[in-house]
């Protein structure tokens, strides 16, 4: 188990980064210059602060560290927290030559390995595609989205309530960098972050509003006066791909979603082939693997090496001696 207190050794920060530095945090942003979001940009000082203090640190606190800084490849779909912000808090709190909390080493200690290759690759791609709004990849179909498109951008009715929620608030304060104002967005099970409103605050009387009125008009937000039709979505999250079909759809499952493309972006994180069938081969071979440690047992037992074990341990198992010695051992590996 992973010692939530981590020793570390006396650490000055640095003025100028050895050379060492520089080209480790170029090899990191060369690694990352193709990301969506622009995350290049915004994982730079981390980076940079990580690669000039980890040189300075014990291997037992550099080890966990190395780790959280392999998950900042990994694209940020698949983040079961913000990465950044943990790592930037563990290289704050040893730069005042402090001890990381126990809640830093839990955060260490939990998290698993970082997807592989093909995942991160799928991912990372799929994540332009989301940054676009474009899911034409997974879709099939367009012209069910472009026939509701046209029915709200002409419809009257829509831009007065809009112009109306504009006469009560400063709905700017509500818009990110875009001029995109978001609904309140949905999660698993329908368990929403918040479900409660008070009335006496002005920005939670809004966010009801608006959350009304794209539900009114299936939007999922509004940019500037444009409303912005939900759309038949694909999305993955870091426990599995969700597929969301917006209420005002007559959805056809054959016509309307490309399930081969689907699968395949699922794949890239499904451990190994799976069904009944390969179930029941597991639990037989793992019934065979604990008989076989009990032969190994017994063959010790009785001074048992090379062919005359190897007779033994087929003879227990039932299988013909031609056996490969290969498939005993990959039988003992199951119990590893």
């Amino acid at each position: 188990m992973l010692n939530c207190h981590f020793p570390v050794l006396p650490f000055q920060v640095m003025n100028t980064a050895p050379k060492s530095t520089n080209e480790a945090l170029k090899s990191d942003l060369k690694k990352l210059e193709h990301r969506a979001f622009q995350f290049a940009g915004w994982a730079t000082g981390v980076l940079k602060d990580y690669h000039s203090v980890t040189p300075n640190l014990d291997e037992s606190v550099a080890g966990p560290l190395r780790a959280l800084h392999a998950w900042v490849f990994v694209p940020t779909t698949l983040w079961p927290f913000n990465i950044l912000d943990v790592l930037a808090d563990c290289l704050v709190t040893l730069k005042k030559q402090k001890q990381l909390s126990r809640g830093h080493g839990l955060l260490l200690e939990f998290l698993p390995e970082p997807p592989g290759v093909e995942a991160c690759t799928a991912v990372a791609e799929h994540e332009h595609n989301v940054q676009r709004g474009s899911y034409e990849d997974l879709i099939k179909t367009s012209a069910k989205f472009a026939q509701a498109q046209m029915g709200i951008n002409a419809n009257p009715e829509l831009q007065n309530q809009w112009m109306r929620l504009k006469g009560e608030f400063e709905v700017s304060q509500f818009a990110d960098h875009k001029g995109v104002v978001r609904r309140t967005m949905g999660a698993e099970r329908n368990m929403r972050p918040t479900f409660s409103v008070d009335v006496s605050k002005p920005a939670d009387v809004f966010q009801a509003a608006f959350d009304a009125f794209c539900q009114r008009w299936n939007l999922y937000g509004m940019q500037h006066d444009e409303p912005l039709l939900l759309k038949l979505a694909v999305n993955v999250t870091p426990y599995g791909t969700m597929i969301l079909i917006p209420s005002y759809w007559s959805f056809d499952p054959k016509r309307d979603i490309r399930w081969d493309a689907i699968a395949s972006l699922h794949r890239t994180r499904v451990p190994g082939r799976q069904g009944p069938v390969l179930a029941e081969g597991k639990a037989e071979r793992l019934e065979q693997a604990k008989i076989l440690r009990q032969l190994d047992e017994e063959a010790r037992g009785l001074k048992l090496k090379g062919e005359e074990k190897h007779l033994f341990l087929c003879a227990g198992l039932g299988w013909v001696p031609e056996t490969s010695p290969k498939r005993l051992t990959r039988l003992r590996a199951l119990l590893k």
